[in-house]
C-alpha cells in the first residue's frame, strides 16, 4: 500500500490541532480533563446511536427520553466513578453522579412504558451496549486520572500526588495509541503487504505489528529514563496496544454493518468521534484493571 502524501498531510494538520486540544484537557489540570471527556462523551454516543440506527431501523423509532436518557445515565456514572478530587464548594460530584443514576435507572423504564408505550427489549440491548462501549470506559479512564489507589490512599500520599500518577497513566495510554496509530499507517504504507483482517482491509500484518512494538518500546524507554518505572509502562502500554487494536476492528466492524466509511466528519483525514478514540474506548477498562489490581 503506497503512501498517500495528501491524505497524510490532511491527517497531520489535523492531528496536529487535535493533540493541542487533547493535551491542553489532559495536562491543564482533573477538571480541564473531565470537561474533555464529557464532551468526547457526548460525540461519541450521537455517532453510536447513529451507527446503530443505520444497521437496525428500529433503533430510529427510539423515544427522544430514551435517546437522551441514556447519555444522562452514562455521564452519571463518568461523575459517580470520581473522587474527591472533584468538589464544587461541599459537594463532590460523584454524589451528584449516583443521584443521577438512581434517577435515570428509575425513570427511563417508567418513562418507556407509560409515556411513550415503548419496551423493545433489542433497542435497550443497544444501548445497554453503548453504556459498557463507551460511558464506562471512559468513566473508567477517569477514575484512572483521579489517581491509581482512589480517595482513600490519597489521604495517606496527598491528593495532590495521586493526581499526578493518574495523568501519567493517563498519558501513557494516550500516547501509546498516537504513536501505535502513527506507526502502523507509516509502517504498513511503506511495507505493508499482508492484509490483517478482513473487517479491515486496509490494515496489514507488518503495520499492525510495526506499529505495535514501536509504540510499546517508545513509551517504555521515555518513562523509565524519566521516571524509572519500567515494568508498569511495559505492562500498561503493552494492554492499551493489544485492546487498542480490539477496539478498533469493532468499530470498524459496526461501520461495516452500517455501511459508513466514518463513524462521523468532525476531525478530517480521521473521522469522527469513535473513528479517533475507538482504541482507547476497548483499552481503558483492561487499562484500570491493571491499575487496581497491581497498582
Amino acid at each position: 500500500m503506497a503512501l498517500n502524501l495528501q491524505t497524510f498531510k490532511t491527517r497531520t494538520l489535523t492531528a496536529i490541532v487535535f493533540v493541542v486540544i487533547m493535551l491542553g484537557g489532559l495536562l491543564i489540570n482533573q477538571w480541564t480533563f473531565l470537561v474533555l471527556f464529557s464532551v468526547i462523551h457526548y460525540g461519541c454516543w450521537i455517532e453510536y446511536q447513529k451507527l446503530i440506527a443505520l444497521i437496525d431501523n428500529d433503533y430510529k423509532n427510539i423515544s427522544p427520553f430514551h435517546k437522551y436518557g441514556i447519555r444522562l445515565l452514562g455521564f452519571g456514572f463518568m461523575l459517580w466513578v470520581t473522587t474527591d478530587a472533584f468538589k464544587i464548594g461541599d459537594v463532590a460530584l460523584y454524589e451528584i453522579g449516583w443521584w443521577l443514576l438512581i434517577v435515570m435507572l428509575i425513570a427511563l423504564p417508567i418513562m418507556e412504558i407509560v409515556v411513550s408505550r415503548q419496551f423493545n427489549l433489542k433497542n435497550l440491548g443497544y444501548s445497554f451496549l453503548g453504556l459498557l462501549y463507551i460511558s464506562i470506559s471512559l468513566g473508567l479512564l477517569l477514575n484512572i486520572r483521579c489517581g491509581p489507589a482512589g480517595s482513600k490512599d490519597s489521604l495517606f500520599f496527598g491528593q495532590e500526588f495521586m493526581l499526578v500518577v493518574g495523568e501519567v497513566i493517563c498519558l501513557m495510554i494516550i500516547a501509546s495509541l498516537w504513536i501505535n496509530d502513527t506507526m502502523a499507517y507509516i509502517v504498513g504504507s511503506l511495507i505493508g503487504k499482508t492484509p490483517f483482517s478482513s473487517i479491515s482491509p486496509k490494515k496489514t500484518w507488518e503495520g499492525t505489528i510495526g506499529g505495535a512494538i514501536l509504540a510499546v518500546a517508545a513509551v517504555t524507554l521515555t518513562n523509565y529514563f524519566i521516571n524509572d518505572a519500567f515494568i508498569s509502562a511495559l505492562c500498561i502500554s503493552s494492554i492499551t496496544v493489544v485492546f487498542g487494536i480490539m477496539g478498533d476492528l469493532f468499530e470498524s466492524k459496526l461501520k461495516r454493518l452500517a455501511n459508513v466509511k466514518d463513524s462521523g466528519s468532525i476531525m478530517p483525514g480521521h473521522g469522527g468521534f469513535l473513528d479517533r478514540f475507538d482504541s482507547l474506548l476497548f483499552a481503558s477498562p483492561f487499562v484500570w484493571l491493571y491499575v487496581r489490581l497491581f497498582m
